[in-house]
C-alpha cells in the first residue's frame, strides 16, 4: 500500500489534474493490468486501438500502464463526444442517438471497466440487431449490478443472447427490458437462466407484448426470485389470462415493494386471485392496478385481504370503472390503510354519487399526501364531503380535482382547506367550471400569505371566468415565490383576446424567481402586447416559456 501511495503521488506531481474518468478507473487499476495481459490470449478482443503486440517479461507493467492511460483517454474523449460525464462505476448513455460505430466504440471500451456496476444503453434504436457484441463481454463486466436495455429495438438474435449472457453477471440487481416488443413470446429465453438464489431486485417488462405463455413461465419463476422487490408488468394485455400462476408465484416474494400491472387486461376474476396473494406480501409498498377498465365489480366481494398491506404507501385505481359497490366495499379497506401516502381513483365516473362515505373516511389517513380524484363526476354532496375531510389532512402536497363540474361556484367550501395547507404544492383545478367568484376567493387566498408552497397551479379550461376575475388573480399570483408552472389556457374550441390583465401578469412574474412555464394556450395577444412580451424575453435573463396563441 506504501509503494502505491507513492507511485500515485508520483503520478500526481507530472498529472496535477486528474480526470474524472481516472477517478472512476483508479480504483481497479491493479485489476486492470492483469485482466488486460489475460484478455491478450483470448477470443474476443477489443478493437485495434487496444490490441498490441505481447510486451516482453519486464516491460509488461509499463506497457499495461500505458494501456490503461489510452483507454482512459478514449473513453473520455467517447463521453465528451456524448455530451456525458463519468460517473463512478456507471456507464449511462441513455437516449444518446448512439450509432453503430458507437456501439462499436463502447463494446472495445468494455475490458477496461471490470469494476462497472451500471450500464444504461435505453432509448437507443441502434442497439437492436448489435446487442450480441456486448453480451460477448459481458463476463468482463460480471460486477454488473443494473442493466436497462429499455426501447433498444430489440431483435429475436438479441433476445437470445441476452439470455445465454445472463448467467455472467450474477451480481445482476436490476433489469430492464421494458418497450422491446420481441421480448414478449421469448421471455423464457430471457430469463430461463435465473436459479434460486438470484439477486434480482427489480424486474421491469412494461410493454413488452407479454404473452399468456410467458405470464406462466413467470409465475413458475418467481418463487426462485427471493430477493425481487419491484416487478412491473405494465401494458401486457395478454397476462392477464395467466394471473393464476403469477398470482402462485407472487406468494413467494416475500421482499416485494411495487407491484405494477397498469393495463394488463384483468378482469373481475383477477381480483380475488390477486387477494389471494395479498396476505403473503405483508412489505409491500405501492400497487398499480389502473387502466384495467374490466375490474370493475370485482371488489364487491374480494378486498379483504388489501386490509393485510399494513405498509401500503400507493394505492392506484384510477381508470378501473368502479362501481357503485365497489366504493362501498373499498370504504370498509382504504381507511385502515394508515400508511397510505398517495391514493388516485381518478376516472371513475360512477363514484359521483356512491363516494360520499369513502371520502368521508379519508379523514384517518394522517400520511395522505397526493389525492387525485380528477374526473370522477363527483356531485354536490359528495364534494361536500371531500371538503370537509380534506381540513384533516394537514399533509396534502397533492390536489388534483380536474374536471369536477360541481368545484365551479363552490370553490368556497375548500376555503378553509386552502388556508390550513402548509404542505400545498400542486393544484390542480383544470374544467372545474369555475366563476369569477372562484378565482376572486383563491386571489384573495394567496395575498393572505397561504399556499406559500405552491409549485404547480392548473386553472385552465375555465373559460368563464372575465377578465376582471383574471386581473385580480394575476395581481396577487406574484406571491407564489415558489412557483414554477401555471396554466390558464382556454379551452381547445374557444379563443379569446387577452385583456389588461396580461400586464400584471408580465410585472407578477418578474417577482416569481422559479417560474419557467406559463401555459396561455388560445389566448390571442393583440399587437401592443406581443411587444410588450418580447421585450420581457429580451430584457430578463431568466428562460421562462410562454405557451400562447392559436398553435403554439
Amino acid at each position: 500500500m506504501s509503494q502505491t501511495r507513492k507511485k500515485t503521488s508520483s503520478e500526481g506531481e507530472t498529472k496535477p489534474q486528474t480526470s474524472s474518468v481516472n477517478k472512476f478507473l483508479r480504483g481497479s487499476k491493479a485489476e486492470s493490468r492483469k485482466e488486460n495481459d489475460d484478455l491478450k490470449t483470448t477470443d474476443s478482443q477489443p478493437s485495434n486501438w487496444i490490441q498490441k503486440t505481447a510486451p516482453s517479461e519486464t516491460a509488461k507493467p509499463l506497457s499495461s500502464e500505458m494501456e490503461l492511460r489510452s483507454s482512459m483517454e478514449k473513453y473520455e474523449q467517447f463521453l465528451q463526444k456524448l455530451g456525458k460525464k463519468a460517473v463512478n462505476k456507471c456507464l449511462d448513455l441513455n437516449n444518446c442517438g448512439l450509432t453503430t460505430a458507437d456501439m462499436k466504440e463502447m463494446v472495445a471500451l468494455l475490458p477496461f471497466l471490470p469494476d462497472l456496476e451500471e450500464l444504461d444503453i435505453s432509448w437507443n434504436d441502434f442497439v437492436g440487431g448489435t446487442l450480441h457484441s456486448i453480451t460477448q463481454q459481458m463476463h468482463l463486466v460480471s460486477k454488473l449490478k443494473i442493466l436497462r436495455l429499455g426501447s433498444c429495438r430489440l431483435t429475436t438474435d438479441d433476445v437470445q443472447a441476452l439470455g445465454e449472457a445472463l448467467e455472467m453477471i450474477p451480481e445482476l440487481e436490476e433489469l430492464n427490458l421494458s418497450w422491446n416488443s420481441k421480448v414478449g413470446g421469448n421471455l423464457p429465453l430471457i430469463l430461463q437462466k435465473f436459479q434460486k438464489g438470484s439477486k434480482i431486485q427489480m424486474l421491469k417488462l412494461v410493454d413488452c407484448t407479454l404473452t399468456s405463455e410467458d405470464g406462466t413461465f413467470l409465475g413458475q419463476l418467481l418463487p426462485m426470485l427471493q430477493s425481487l422487490e419491484v416487478l412491473d408488468l405494465s401494458i401486457n394485455r395478454d397476462i392477464g389470462g395467466s394471473l393464476n400462476s403469477i398470482a402462485q408465484g407472487l406468494k413467494s416474494t416475500s421482499n416485494l415493494k411495487v407491484l405494477k400491472l397498469h393495463s394488463c387486461g384483468l378482469s373481475q376474476k383477477s381480483v380475488k386471485i390477486l387477494d389471494a396473494a395479498f396476505r403473503y406480501l405483508a412489505e409491500l409498498r405501492k400497487l398499480d392496478l389502473s387502466c384495467n377498465k374490466d375490474l370493475g365489480g370485482g371488489f364487491e366481494d374480494s378486498s379483504a385481504q388489501l386490509v393485510m398491506l399494513k405498509h401500503l404507501q400507493v394505492l392506484d385505481l384510477h381508470q378501473c370503472s368502479l362501481t357503485a359497490d365497489d366504493v362501498m366495499s373499498l370504504t370498509q379497506v382504504i381507511p385502515l390503510l394508515s400508511n397510505l401516502q398517495e391514493l388516485d381513483l381518478s376516472a371513475n365516473k360512477k363514484m359521483g354519487n356512491s363516494s360520499e362515505n369513502l371520502l368521508s373516511r379519508l379523514r384517518f389517513l394522517p400520511a395522505l399526501k397526493s389525492l387525485v380524484i380528477n374526473n370522477c363526476a363527483l356531485e354536490s354532496e359528495t364534494f361536500t364531503a371531500l371538503a370537509e375531510t380534506s381540513v384533516h389532512l394537514s399533509a396534502l402536497e397533492v390536489f388534483n380535482l380536474s374536471w369536477n363540474k360541481c368545484v365551479g361556484g363552490n370553490l368556497k367550501l375548500l376555503l378553509e382547506t386552502l388556508k390550513l395547507s402548509m404542505s400545498l404544492r400542486v393544484l390542480r383545478l383544470s374544467s372545474c367550471s369555475l366563476v369569477t367568484e372562484d378565482v376572486v376567493l383563491l386571489a384573495s387566498v394567496i395575498q393572505t400569505g397561504h399556499l406559500a408552497k405552491l409549485r404547480k397551479l392548473d386553472l385552465s379550461y375555465n373559460d368563464s371566468i372575465c377578465d376582471a376575475g383574471w386581473t385580480m388573480f394575476c395581481q396577487n399570483v406574484r406571491f407564489l415565490k415558489e412557483l414554477i408552472e401555471l396554466d390558464i389556457s382556454l379551452r381547445p374550441s374557444n379563443f379569446r383576446d387577452c385583456g389588461q390583465w396580461f400586464r400584471h401578469l408580465l410585472c407578477a412574474v418578474i417577482k416569481l424567481p422559479q417560474i419557467t412555464e406559463i401555459g396561455m394556450k388560445r389566448w390571442i395577444l393583440p399587437a401592443s402586447q406581443e411587444e410588450e412580451l418580447e421585450c420581457f424575453d429580451q430584457d430578463k435573463k431568466r428562460s421562462i416559456h410562454f405557451d400562447h396563441g392559436g398553435f403554439q
